[in-house]
């Protein structure tokens, strides 16, 4: 810094001094500047939101760790503590390396505290707890389980606690077993602790602060950058299904004949030209291409591997996700922050705040789930002055007098266009909230009966439900938990009253899988020759002969070894590809209001290539033919169809609401189809669900099949169960309001 004349500078540690100096920084953020005298203080909960990339974890570790400092010089006993915690090793292991060069000289201990780190360094906290600490949630709930009596002890010097990407916590499994582990924690200390949470994107603060500390978000101070952002270069282009060369039947055949089928062969036409469109634009910079599922992770990232070896051009194109191994992993991390041309096919993995340093752009195949998951990836963009650049590539079905009605709407193209917009007048999604979180509260019961050796029932609600974060958690709700789980023989409870874990409890506290809230498919270790290149999770059926795309290649299955959870394999050149799901997220009104918006409106968005604007005009074209600006409900066939334009929520309870009269109702994308019923008959539906509209969403989720969706959930009683799905997935309200403009009443 030119001069010392921020009073935010001047209070931090002169060791954190010198080291901004050395930097050769001018001046701090804003953010930095607003963050550094509160969380000094360490007497309130902090939530910092700033873009990726602009000092928000230096604004919340600079005071933390001058904090820190000044408690240890003091000599204060116990050492003092600062606790990280983060979502991913990956972003443990780069802000370990940060921190390192931040505290080097200090003598300040860091611990790595997760599967991947060193038991030394474990051991050594363990004797001499002090220092920073950074964690996953799933190792401190290892620790509650495994060092229970030590709690105590191992946290009694803790000032505060950093939580990293707070908003990939928030309404998540994880999150709200984080939010009970830093409640217990304040249980075992008796005592506050300070909390800072920071984020990259939140699209409601206050709902995000009382995340942060459940039922006091009021007092939770918040800090948001006033940083300008920068410019913003987006395309969308459209394209249209196109068959592959060769036909799945033919290339099934030719397969079991023993002849290899090029991947390009069997992949669809318009997966090749998005390829071609990725390789002659992102070749030579650094880029982060981004799919919704795994299988076009794994698909694009072998389309571009082999134009690059065809063309015999140095290979620039890489696959990142949570699967590969951790040499895997790292090689690209630290290939993309060394400035090397790369281009890299991710999951969410590389969404995170990962220093990789600046990518020249980001691409997204598939529409959007999210406008705050697209406002994270694009902080990865644009720095140094540099606008971020976003290119979105959205598939429609080709047209044919076969054409479902809804695929004539072009939704997906539609859907982007929408989210693009919201994210330019910066909009994104509130935090999710109103969720009972029943399955993480099964977990945590069984955790606090391991921390203490036994818990009463007045002991759980008060750490857990009274105090804790589960407080849409009613008692009634909590005394049939604790009989779900005794009647499932998770729970005994002795003659004194205490409980303690049945022979089921005591079997699942004891596996490793407990300590991690969500569940997860079977994984298995992927061998080439004696090479560990990844874990692959199997939610899908792998044969041996079979193949499988992974690490960005294909793969021929050599043989399955289920004892030990191990599959070898060989390179292949040919074959037929099996095709793995994803899952999406749930879509919100504003977005539906502003595809709605959109097809009314005929004008289209300038960010559309010529592809994307005629698929727009079909789909605008359509939307007009139909009507659908006057009317919701048409006839398509022998199937109904509500076009309200709301929530997946609304459209969810909409459907449950029919099928309880008897109708075949499903949420289809953007609409509820009733199959094999005419307009009358579901108005009629209607009609009948406002007049006598269920007591409860509660009531209305026992229409639904298959409310098991947590990792617990099994556990829970039939009625627990519908209490838990109508949090998540049901708006009663809602849809009762929706039905009644429906019906024009």
């Amino acid at each position: 810094m030119s001069e010392p004349s921020s009073s935010s500078f001047t209070s931090l540690d002169p060791r954190i001094q010198r080291w901004i100096w050395r930097q050769q920084w001018n001046q701090l953020r804003d953010v930095q500047e607003q963050a550094i005298p509160v969380v000094l203080a360490g007497e309130q909960d902090v939530l910092i939101g700033a873009a990726t990339a602009s000092g928000k974890t230096e604004a919340a570790f600079f005071p933390a760790l001058t904090r820190l400092l000044q408690d240890r010089d003091a000599g204060h006993a116990p050492a003092p503590l600062l606790l990280y915690v983060a979502p991913l090793k990956a972003l443990i292991n780069d802000q370990f390396s940060r921190l390192e060069l931040l505290t080097e000289g200090t003598e300040l201990t860091l611990t790595s505290w997760h599967g991947d780190a060193s038991t030394s360094g474990k051991s050594r906290f363990v004797k001499n707890p002090g220092g920073v600490l950074l964690i996953t949630p799933e190792s401190l709930e290892a620790m509650f389980v495994r060092r229970g009596t030590e709690m105590a002890r191992l946290f009694g010097g803790l000032r505060q606690i950093i939580i990293d990407e707070w908003h990939a916590f928030i309404g998540t499994e994880r999150g709200i077993q984080l939010q009970s582990q830093m409640n217990r924690l304040e249980v075992v200390q008796q005592r506050r602790i300070s909390r800072v949470g920071l984020s990259a994107t939140l699209g409601g603060m206050s709902l995000a602060a009382n995340e942060l500390r459940p039922g006091e978000g009021d007092s939770v101070i918040p800090i948001v950058s006033t940083h300008g952002e920068q410019a913003l270069h987006v395309q969308l282009r459209g394209y249209e299904r196109l068959p592959p060369k060769t036909a799945p039947k033919e290339a099934e055949t030719l397969s079991r004949q023993g002849k290899d089928v090029p991947i390009e062969d069997v992949t669809h036409g318009d997966e090749l030209d998005i390829r071609d469109h990725l390789f002659r634009h992102l070749r030579g910079k650094s880029n982060l291409i981004f799919a919704n599922r795994k299988r076009d992770v794994e698909l694009y990232a072998e389309l571009l591997r082999r134009k690059s070896e065809e063309q015999r051009l140095p290979e620039e194109f890489f696959v990142h996700h949570g699967s590969l191994s951790k040499d895997l992993r790292l090689h690209v991390e630290q290939s993309l922050k060394a400035g090397k041309p790369l281009s890299v096919v991710c999951t969410s993995t590389l969404e995170m705040g990962v220093d990789i340093g600046s990518v020249a752009s980001i691409a997204q195949i598939g529409p959007p789930h999210q406008v705050a998951s697209l406002r994270q990836r694009l902080g990865r963009s644009g720095r140094r002055g540099d606008p971020s650049i976003l290119r979105l590539y959205v598939t429609e079905s080709s047209l044919s007098p076969h054409t479902p009605f809804l695929d004539r709407l072009r939704p997906g193209l539609y859907q982007a266009a929408a989210m693009v917009e919201l994210l330019v007048e910066g909009w994104c999604e509130p935090p999710p909230s109103g969720y009972l979180h029943l399955s993480t509260l099964i977990q945590q019961v069984m955790s606090l009966i391991a921390q203490y050796g036994g818990a009463s029932a007045n002991d759980l609600w008060r750490a857990l439900i009274k105090s804790g974060p589960f407080r849409q958690v009613s008692q009634g709700q909590f005394t049939a938990l604790l009989r779900a789980m005794g009647a499932a023989e998770l729970l005994v409870q002795s003659k004194g009253g205490l409980l303690l874990h049945g022979p089921v409890g005591e079997r699942l506290v004891n596996h490793y899988d407990f300590y991690a809230a969500f569940s997860a498919p079977e994984e298995y270790t992927l061998y080439h020759g004696a090479k560990v290149i990844g874990k692959l999770p199997i939610d899908s059926p792998i044969e041996t002969g079979g193949l499988l795309v992974f690490a960005g290649r294909r793969w021929l299955v050599q043989d399955i070894d289920a004892d030990r959870k191990a599959i070898s394999l060989m390179p292949s050149a040919g074959g037929v590809l099996p095709l793995f799901g994803g899952n999406a997220g749930l879509i919100r009104r504003e977005i539906r209001e502003r595809m709605r918006r959109l097809y009314i409106k005929e004008e289209v968005p300038r960010f559309l290539n010529r592809g994307a604007a005629r698929l727009f005009a079909q789909g605008g074209t359509f939307f007009r033919e139909a009507q659908l600006e006057k009317i919701s409900i048409v006839q398509e066939a022998d199937q109904t169809l509500l076009l309200p334009w709301q929530s997946d929520q609304v459209l969810n309870t909409l459907a449950l609401l029919l099928r309880r009269v008897g109708l075949a109702a499903e949420r289809e994308g953007i609409a509820v189809t009733i199959q094999k019923c005419s307009i009358d008959i579901v108005r009629q539906g209607l009609e009948h669900s406002l007049a006598h509209p269920p007591t409860s969403a509660n009531e209305l989720a026992a229409v639904a099949e298959n409310k098991i969706n947590e990792k617990y959930d099994q556990y829970l009683s039939e009625e627990l169960q519908c209490s838990e799905f109508a949090s998540r997935f049901l708006d009663l309200e809602g849809a009762l309001k929706t039905a009644k403009k429906l019906l024009d009443i």
